[in-house]
């Protein structure tokens, strides 16, 4: 499979990302309709439902441009306000599962908005009969990266290095990954948007703070990161830099118009990925990191070769692990197989090797286990 198409908001050959101006909720494109939308309101704005927050506004905004190219119509962002957002508790104490989502969906059912853009990793395993993710567009970089102190690395961090994360898949790693190289470093629970969390690194609280290299990206900050972390040494959750755009599924026209927008690969990489999410009955909040990548480029795109994805490859590689926050107790896993053709064979792909997992007693790792 080859496919050398960039991120959306990725400028040029080296991959930076696109700031996109605060405050602009609308967005007109100059370009001409590739596939316009027929119908008496064909010239009217698409209202995008988003989340609030400066990353979420940013993806949601490069959206609304590459929609705006597809469609030949301006789309207008709407501002909606989730339960995650407003909430202070650490993600496992209120379930994680839709706590991003829910509120978006419910304006997409009541009409309010035509369609919605959610990080794909804090989507339900579960799909709604009358919506569907009419397009999963290119992903991003999925690795997790470190933002620590005086610009250093995660294995230059001094003993007893507090790093800062909310996710028990991150601590997990981190601690299993430590417990094994000799390394002394305490995981401290956090919330917050991104400034909140890098701030508690340039106030001293903390050594280092775990973020998605994808989020950065997005909006325009990945020159903070001292450190990128290897999937080898954390693999990120299910559909991390993916992003999920999504529409009521009596909207046909609106569906095939999205779906313009659509990665196959990258569609068939988080499928396989929250398959095995949802065979393992975890949700968005439990500690299971899994990623589906072509082995062949994986290595030579993490060091920046972005020539690697010239190649046509034939194979594709199933990662997961499941551990306790403290990294005591892992259960890893892999499997590779021919890159899968259909929905339904990346789906037997995450499941098969949830059930391998489950079997080497990964359900006894996850704690409370979605049902």
């Amino acid at each position: 499979m080859n496919d050398t198409r960039e991120p959306l908001g990725r400028a040029g050959a080296e991959g930076t990302s696109a700031r996109r101006p605060e405050g602009l909720s609308t967005v007109a494109s100059s370009a001409p309709a590739e596939a316009p939308l027929r119908g008496a309101d064909a010239q009217g704005a698409l209202r995008l439902g988003t989340r609030r927050s400066k990353l979420a506004m940013a993806q949601s905004g490069q959206v609304a441009e590459a929609v705006s190219r597809v469609t030949g119509r301006p789309v207008e962002l709407v501002e909606i306000t989730t339960y995650g957002d407003v909430s202070r508790e650490q993600l496992a104490q209120i379930g994680g599962t839709g706590v991003f989502v829910n509120a978006l969906r419910d304006a997409l059912l009541a009409g309010e908005v035509d369609f919605a853009v959610h990080s794909l990793k804090d989507l339900p395993t579960t799909q709604p009969d009358d919506l569907v993710v009419a397009a999963v567009p290119v992903r991003e970089d999925p690795r997790d990266v470190i933002v620590a102190r005086n610009g250093l690395k995660f294995t230059d961090l001094p003993s007893g290095a507090r790093i800062g994360t909310g996710s028990p898949r991150r601590m997990a790693q981190l601690n299993a990954y430590a417990r094994s190289h000799g390394l002394d470093i305490a995981t401290v629970p956090i919330r917050g948007n991104v400034d909140t969390r890098i701030g508690f690194v340039r106030s001293g609280e903390l050594d280092a703070v775990v973020l998605a290299a994808a989020g950065l990206n997005r909006i325009g900050r990945g020159d903070e990161v001292t450190d990128f972390l290897s999937v080898d040494t954390v693999l990120p959750a299910p559909g991390q830099g993916a992003l999920a755009i999504e529409c009521a599924a009596v909207n046909a026209d609106l569906v095939a118009a999205l779906a313009e927008l659509d990665d196959p690969f990258t569609r068939i990489a988080v499928t396989a990925e929250r398959s095995l999410l949802a065979a393992l009955e975890a949700g968005c909040s439990a500690p299971v990191g899994a990623l589906a990548d072509l082995p062949p480029l994986s290595a030579p795109l993490e060091r920046g070769d972005r020539q690697a994805d010239m190649q046509i490859v034939k194979e594709m590689r199933l990662r997961a692990v499941v551990g306790t926050t403290d990294g005591t107790r892992m259960v890893q896993l892999s499997t590779t197989g021919p890159v899968p053709e259909t929905h339904d064979g990346a789906t037997a792909l995450g499941r098969e090797l949830a059930a391998q997992m489950l079997a080497q007693g990964a359900a006894g790792l996850m704690g409370e286990r979605a049902h």
